[in-house]
């Protein structure tokens, strides 16, 4: 009998905010590699889920929405997005079925065309449109501007046919090694994710002025000396203005309180330890801005 081909390659997953990129990843991992809220931009940084099966790897990079920024920190988020796509052996464009088409879809298709990579069109959140014709009219507004390799309908977030996608994915991958241990599911170090778990939190519990103002930076990581199976980790919540960190602190420390209970919950499931977690606020005023900090805090390389 034939042996079968080992397949693999790196797919980028690009979009406007909010379309449920990362949603997808966290479902096709089956695992939290990703965090996800309803805020736009919660993603910032290029994020690598890795997908094993005995017969293919696949790497996926998850990567910021694109939107239109008005600040340092969103153009690098913005260019990282895009610079996702080099050296990809695959694309996808992944939409919102319930978002109308818009100016920025047509700026993203008119850079993603400059780009030699196939893409698939991926039309998200369908459980929530009952009236199929409107996709069909959302799928034709894209593809009179851009041929895509494949067209398909899914739902992340209820599972709908992203076994579909992925068969999909592998038939346009070509034999190739695997570049990744078979149970790791990520690129990124321990620390990033505990810090994303954090920022998620401030994101799920804080108001509008919060969520685009925040960065949090990990201090010290380290195992108890006394007792090996606790890890004492110190972060700092990063805001732009004395008001936010106001916000951030809450009525006698209230809000600290609960967004450092959410995150330790999750940090210990993540890390499978369990976990005395320190928080700490402090002001650096517009960092989005400030380069120093933008790459301080891993949002710009170079």
């Amino acid at each position: 009998m034939k042996q079968k081909v080992f397949k693999s390659g790196f797919v980028s997953i690009i979009g406007r905010p909010n379309v449920g990129k990362s949603t997808l990843l966290n479902n096709v991992l089956k695992t939290k590699v990703a965090i996800v809220t309803h805020k736009a931009q919660t993603t910032r940084n290029r994020i690598q889920g890795i997908y094993t099966t005995e017969n293919e790897q696949i790497i996926f990079v998850d990567t910021p929405g694109i939107h239109k920024s008005f600040n340092a920190l969103g153009e690098n988020m913005n260019q990282t997005a895009f610079d996702s796509i080099d050296g990809m052996d695959l694309g996808i464009f992944l939409v919102d079925a319930t978002m109308s088409f818009s100016d920025l879809d047509q700026q993203i298709i008119e850079k993603l065309k400059d780009k030699k990579l196939n893409f698939i069109l991926v039309i998200n959140k369908i459980d929530k449109i009952s009236d199929q014709s409107k996709i069909n009219e959302l799928i034709s507004k894209y593809t009179n501007l851009m041929n895509f390799k494949e067209i398909v309908e899914i739902s992340a977030e209820k599972n709908i046919n992203v076994d579909k996608l992925l068969n999909i994915i592998v038939d346009n991958l070509e034999e190739g090694p695997q570049y990744y241990p078979e149970d790791q599911l990520m690129d990124q170090p321990e620390r990033f994710m505990v810090a994303e778990i954090i920022r998620e939190k401030i994101l799920l519990t804080t108001s509008q002025e919060i969520p685009h103002s925040v960065a949090v930076e990990i201090e010290s990581f380290k195992n108890d000396l006394k007792n090996p199976n606790l890890i004492n980790i110190n972060a700092t919540i990063v805001v732009e203005r004395q008001s936010q960190k106001k916000i951030i602190i809450g009525d006698k420390g209230s809000k600290i309180k609960n967004i450092g209970m959410l995150a330790r919950k999750d940090i210990a499931n993540f890390l499978g330890n369990k976990v005395y977690l320190e928080l700490f606020v402090k002001v650096e005023a517009d960092w989005r801005n400030r380069v120093h900090y933008l790459k301080q805090y891993g949002y710009k390389n170079n």
